[in-house]
């Protein structure tokens, strides 16, 4: 079985409320490598294959842990009006306004990505591998979670306004059925971010923003379909299970045009800037000493690079998610 569609199966089982997907995560993971400066690019990219394939563990936790769920939202609604703009930014001051146990019922995600950011800084600065990788890779998984409009809201599956389907919808199958079509390579390169709390709010803004149109066109796409067209019924463990049809998905997709893949570029563009941040605050360490490099290492970089560069990750078979599945068959 292919990688991708291993992914993809262990996706179902986990949750239909899961996050982008294994696919987008393990992809924006990889893509932030490229946007790194020389100093750090080589540890990273010596272990993007861990980076890469751990990408969605936090969402494999959600099976064994009941605290981990809510780490990967924020329902705004629940907070007051124009919450995304007043909430506090330190855990302290959100504590004191609304107390933790709303937090952990409506979801935190802000704050678990300066707390994870915070222990990559420790990894850094003390030079541990294994930590940097583990928090590296966590880091990552959160700031992609922060970016799907879905997970800014009460209204996670469209369950509120009759459109049941669409978180799957609009961050896995879409993903799956057009990343051949999506633009992989940004000439964005990591930035160091004075204030990452404000990064991190301003790009839950900007995803709760998306909100009114994604629910809009699913409406005005569903009039040109029957319930029989917009909807394909499956049996999954032995249920019955509906979803949306391949051919709603894509025409829902081209009414959203570049939406969804410029989230997925905004994503790696922030993941790489909290990279690179938290190597900054930890003191700029010297990474070569944990990091094995050779001519081959060396090699593979350019090349792989150099086909970044050109958006042909996928058709090159170098795009990790997806490998084996160049094609997209």
């Amino acid at each position: 079985m292919m990688f991708w569609l291993k992914g993809f199966l262990a996706l179902a089982l986990i949750t239909v409320f899961s996050s982008w997907g294994f696919l987008v995560h393990r992809t924006i993971n990889q893509l932030a490598i490229y946007q790194l400066p020389a100093e750090i690019q080589k540890f990273f990219f010596k272990n993007q294959e861990y980076l890469v394939y751990n990408a969605p563990r936090p969402d494999t936790r959600r099976n064994s842990d009941k605290t981990e769920a809510p780490r990967h939202f924020i329902d705004a609604e629940r907070y007051g009006d124009s919450a995304l703009w007043k909430m506090s930014y330190a855990w302290a001051g959100a504590v004191k306004k609304y107390s933790a146990d709303s937090l952990y019922k409506y979801g935190y995600v802000p704050y678990v990505i300066m707390d994870v950011e915070a222990s990559l800084t420790r990894a850094l600065k003390n030079k541990n591998k294994d930590s940097i990788l583990f928090y590296a890779a966590d880091l990552g998984h959160y700031i992609g979670d922060a970016n799907v409009p879905l997970h800014t809201t009460e209204n996670y599956d469209g369950q509120l306004s009759n459109q049941k389907g669409l978180h799957s919808l609009w961050e896995s199958m879409i993903p799956e059925l057009e990343i051949n079509n999506y633009m992989l390579y940004t000439d964005h390169k990591a930035t160091y971010l004075k204030k990452p709390e404000a990064a991190i709010w301003s790009a839950v803004r900007v995803a709760n923003a998306l909100l009114p149109q994604m629910l809009a066109k699913e409406k005005e796409v569903s009039r040109n379909f029957t319930e029989d067209t917009k909807f394909r019924i499956q049996m999954r463990n032995g249920r019955e299970s509906k979803s949306y049809s391949t051919a709603f998905a894509r025409a829902y997709a081209e009414s959203l045009k570049n939406t969804i893949n410029q989230q997925l570029l905004n994503s790696t563009n922030l993941i790489a800037d909290f990279w690179y941040t938290a190597w900054i605050n930890a003191g700029k360490p010297d990474l070569s000493s944990i990091t094995e490099w050779t001519n081959k290492e060396d090699a593979e970089w350019k090349t792989t690079f150099d086909v970044y560069k050109n958006n042909k990750l996928i058709e090159q078979d170098l795009l990790l998610a997806r490998k084996g599945n160049a094609s997209g068959d």
